[in-house]
Parts: C-alpha cells; structure tokens; sequence
C-alpha cells in the first residue's frame, strides 16, 4: 500500500474518539496500577487503548502487522523481523503521569515501511490536541498549522529552551548540564511522543534524551522533520531505527540549532564506538 492510499487524517482524527472514551474518564479515578518487569507503570487504560486502536486500523482499511509497546518481545520482534510494513502504537505515552494524576499524557501511532516513519500522529487528550504528519505533509496540529510554530526558531543556545531527560545521560553530561547548562531554562515532562510533539510545534528549541524504545520517537520525529527541524542519536547516526533498542535522541528546531547543540555536547560524550 502506498503512503497516498491511507486515508490518514480520518485515522488520526478517530483517536480524538479513544483518548477521551478511554483515558479522560479513567485520569485521577482509582485506577489499578501494576509494573512490568523493567519496572515501568502499566494501567488497565494502556490495555484499553491498545485494544481500541486494533479496532480502529482494520476499520480504516490498514491491514498490516501491528507492533505495540504492549506485546511481549517476542511478538515485537516478529513483527519487526517479518513485515515489510506495520503500524507502531503507544497507546499510553506518560503512563506515570497519567496514573499519578499529572495531566501530559497521550496516544501516539506511527507507519513503518521498512526503515522509514511514513505517518504519524500524537493525541493529547487533556488538550484536546492532535498532531498528525506524512512523509508527504508538514506538520499539523487540530487540522492547521501550530501558532506557535509560526515563532522562528531561537539562533542562540542561550536564547533556547530545553527538554532534556537527565536519567539515561552518562554523569559526565548530565552533570554538566546540571551546573553550566548552555540554554536559558529546561524542562523535563515525563511523556516522550508528546515532548516530541511540543518541540515540533514550537513549544520549545531544544531536545535530549539518552534512549528512546522506537514507540517514543517515532511518531515525533516525523513531526518534527515535517515542521523544519532536525535530529539524530548522540552518535550522529539515526533516531529512529527498526530495531527495539533503545536509541538517544539530539534535536532542535532548526538545522543551525542542532549544530550548535551539539558542538555543545561533543565534548561531554563518550569515545566513539561506546554505546551513548
């Protein structure tokens, strides 16, 4: 199926439909909660969600694999290994935000045709805001362009802000940007696809994160391709690869930006070859 045949937007609008039959009504009730073996949250609304988006793709007419935060390994990997195509699913971004009542959460899809986001959408419920973008479209946010996208982007470290994950940086870095931080402030808000969504649409300058499961960046990364901005991994390759390995995550809203982030950083890595 090619990119033009997917009738995207209605798929993307569908998930308006899901966030507030499944999440809204949920949010700060006495919902169960459990963890998984790593240790992350795990709610009956991520089971939800996750149930109604394998609904919602067959009823638009998407009948390739479907590869979900909330698969075992096993069948991830199946999917990843055997199908040409598939559908990538957070169903619940920010699941300890959300279960701890603080209210930046939201679903987010993106396509895969072999190494290469095509789609992609983040819905945030609370907001009621749903961002959505091709390979082939800019971004949009509830059907237009984000207002604030129409503010440029910043062209000094020192002028920017930062969403910045301290948790998985090497204490070198992390340090140092704990101390003498080159931007002007930094924020840290707990859901990955959103983040990307917010940098995307001009509601900050700068992103890192020290390693992202494909779920996290994908459909963001599209986002921000599509609005103008740039990204790779600490290590310059890719964000997004085909593979369930975490990956670390340089962006910023502009090509110039992100050189100068990472002039910024370079020093603070580690040799190459390592694993950031």
């Amino acid at each position: 199926m090619t990119a033009t045949r997917i009738p995207f937007s209605d798929l993307a609008q569908d998930l308006r439909e899901i966030g507030q039959q499944e999440l809204l009504p949920r949010f700060e009730a006495n919902i169960a909660v459990d963890y998984k073996a790593d240790g992350s949250v795990i709610t009956p609304a991520d089971h939800a969600v996750d149930a109604r988006v394998r609904q919602l793709l067959p009823a638009h007419g998407q009948h390739e694999p479907i590869l979900s935060e909330e698969q075992t390994r096993g069948e991830q990997t199946r999917v990843l290994e055997s199908a040409p195509a598939f559908w990538l699913v957070d169903p619940l971004d920010g699941t300890s935000n959300f279960a701890g009542g603080m209210p930046f959460f939201a679903i987010s899809i993106a396509r895969i045709e072999g190494n290469r986001v095509t789609h992609g959408a983040t819905y945030d419920p609370v907001r009621d805001e749903l961002f959505s973008a091709t390979a082939t479209t800019a971004l949009e946010l509830n059907g237009a362009p984000p207002a604030a996208s129409r503010r440029p982007p910043v062209e000094e470290l020192g002028h920017a802000i930062a969403l910045v994950d301290y948790k998985r940086l090497r204490t070198p870095l992390a340090q140092q940007l704990a101390s003498a931080a080159p931007f002007r402030s930094q924020r840290n808000l707990g859901a990955c696809a959103l983040e990307w969504a917010w940098l995307a649409a001009g509601r900050a300058d700068l992103y890192l994160h020290g390693g992202q499961a494909p779920w996290d960046s994908a459909a963001g990364g599209l986002l921000l391709a599509q609005a103008g901005g740039a990204m790779c991994s600490l290590d310059g390759g890719p964000v997004f690869a085909r593979s369930l390995a975490k990956r670390s995550a340089v962006a910023a809203r502009s090509d110039t930006l992100l050189a100068d982030w990472r002039q910024w950083l370079a020093p603070w890595l580690a040799p190459a070859g390592a694993a950031p």
